[in-house]
């Protein structure tokens, strides 16, 4: 077991410098800090435990709790501010026709946002890494299913996925290996809305889900507590945290409140060494010989630009001029009724059921594809601010919350982006975080190809809505934004219009890696979290073969 180098005024040196302390970011460190190798992990947020979680979560207001403020129980370090729901802060400025669609909320803290995420762990289809040769849209990757998904088998595992091992219930069914566990056994309410929607073709199956079933590496098994976003009470649902933990008893070093800001680079362009500031503004260094940049698909981009030098004058692996470019999410809606029977939603976790009919066809050279989950989260919050609007009060108040909580289903709606090289992050000209640093702009625009996408999906839920012979059917106008970052930093086989390779390697220094989201090349429309953890794994392999030739 190998650990780093900290020197008395906080320098470092160690074999891999890790920047981001999230799922991908904590599963190279874990991986390599097995293996011997010295690692450090610098994080520009707090460390924070579960039980301060629960219990911010049990004290926030109403209004926080039914606006679905995922990010409010996490204290902020002062240093690196996140985006926040309630109230809202200045930290990312979005622009562009569907700005409001861009407005992410991630955490800045160690173990990153799978703190609050719904733990879904999806894999591409084989397809969607081929988008430009299949259906004429899009780009492709460089690599292919086949070449990734040994290592979406290493993420389930290293994740604890829990799905169901029956071939028609998968999507994809291409796999080498069953799923770590059984599925999460469903609920009345998925159970009852898949058997009315698949009689018409819409294939409603279980979502893989990173959340035990039995006991799995020291996490206990899902007991069913609703509140998975924004905080597992007991950590059966697997959080980055745990990674990070893992890789700590295996030599790693975290350091907190650590905020990279600049990168030096040799004659050769490898990097040399990174600069962080400390808590409290102090300037630090950490020298290694392979820099892993794991911070998120704004981050990433972000610290790119930001630590632009005079060798790379457009920013750090950026002779494309493709960093930052490409910016993608799940842009969504939400669809909400009372049903004509009970469906009793509410019952285990967040979410565990998803149509996935419409996730790809032919169409998908005109207009995205998308799913749509059955939302699980308790409908007690939303129907006691129904029911309190009509002006009830006492028993007729209580039945008629009891009614609409018992009938009532949400719907999530996610459709898929393609990479647009006009959306895009770049360096704001007036804004600075604490540390002086630039913060993020954004400019957003969905493009046609989703909202015609969206335009298919209405009429595909005014179908499942007369399923159920909805009342008070609503689908919401504006598109939402679902935190999955995608394309900041994005891949590709030539230097001339990508950022990295398909070992997420940049192809402009030899000893720098940018997995993760920023990476990914196409969307599909699913949650990107597991993709993104086998990117990470598949990264860690290369990084290996390159200590090892060092």
């Amino acid at each position: 077991m190998a650990s780093p180098t900290i020197s008395s005024s906080g320098d470092v040196v160690a074999d891999v410098v890790v920047v981001g302390s999230g799922v991908v970011g904590g599963l190279i460190a874990d991986q390599l800090a097995r293996k011997g190798h010295s690692v450090v992990i610098l994080e520009a947020g707090l460390r924070i435990d579960r039980a301060t979680a629960v219990e911010n979560w049990r004290n926030m207001p109403f209004p926080n709790r039914v606006g679905s403020d995922f990010q409010g129980l996490y204290p902020q370090a002062k240093g690196a501010p996140a985006p926040l729901y309630f109230p809202p802060n200045d930290y990312v400025a979005l622009s562009g026709p569907s700005a409001g669609s861009f407005q992410q909320g991630y955490l800045r803290t160690v173990g990153g946002t799978t703190w609050h995420w719904a733990a879904s762990c999806w894999r591409h289809l084989p397809v969607d890494f081929k988008m430009q040769s299949t259906y004429g849209v899009g780009r492709d990757w460089p690599i292919s299913y086949g070449d990734l998904e040994p290592y979406y088998c290493r993420a389930e595992e290293a994740l604890g996925v829990a799905g169901p091992n029956d071939p028609e219930r998968q999507s994809p069914s291409e796999r080498s290996r069953p799923y770590p566990m059984d599925m999460v056994p469903w609920a009345y309410g998925d159970a009852r809305f898949a058997e009315v929607v698949n009689a018409h073709g819409y294939k409603s199956i279980p979502i893989p889900q990173g959340r035990s079933t039995r006991p799995w590496n020291g996490r206990p098994t899902c007991c069913g507590n609703n509140n998975c976003q924004p905080i597992c009470p007991i950590g059966a649902m697997y959080n980055g945290i745990h990674t990070i933990q893992s890789a700590e008893k295996n030599g790693a070093k975290v350091l907190a409140e650590s905020v990279a800001y600049k990168i030096d680079t040799d004659d050769q362009n490898n990097i040399t060494m990174l600069h962080f500031y400390g808590a409290n503004h102090q300037s630090h260094t950490a020298k290694g010989k392979i820099f892993v940049l794991a911070c998120n698909g704004i981050e990433t981009p972000r610290l790119l630009l930001l630590a632009a030098n005079a060798r790379n004058p457009r920013g750090i692996a950026n002779s494309s001029d493709q960093v930052g470019r490409n910016m993608m999410d799940h842009s969504g809606f939400h669809c909400t009724f009372l049903a004509n029977e009970p469906l009793w939603l509410g019952r285990g976790p967040a979410q565990s059921s998803c149509i996935v009919g419409p996730r790809d066809g032919a169409f998908r050279s005109k207009y995205s594809s998308n799913k749509m989950i059955l939302n699980n989260i308790s409908r007690v919050a939303p129907a006691t601010e129904q029911a309190l609007r009509l002006g009830l009060i006492g028993k007729e108040l209580d039945d008629e919350i009891r009614r609409r909580a018992i009938f009532g289903v949400d719907l999530s709606i996610s459709l898929e982006p393609l990479p647009d090289p006009k959306n895009r992050l770049t360096l704001s000209r007036t804004r600075r975080d604490p540390h002086g640093l630039a913060c993020p702009d954004i400019y957003y625009d969905v493009g046609d190809y989703v909202r015609d996408g969206a335009t298919a999906a209405h009429a595909q839920l005014k179908h499942i809505g007369s399923l159920f012979d909805a009342v008070e059917f609503n689908i919401t106008k504006s598109l939402n934004a679902n935190n999955h970052i995608m394309g900041g930093a994005i891949m590709g086989s030539s230097a001339k219009d990508s950022v990295v390779d398909g070992n997420c390697r940049a192809h402009d220094h030899a000893n720098l890696w940018l997995p993760g989201g920023g990476a990914m090349a196409s969307a599909s429309v699913v949650n990107t979290t597991l993709s993104m953890a086998a990117l990470g794994i598949k990264a860690a392999d290369s990084i290996e073969q390159s200590l090892r030739r060092a």
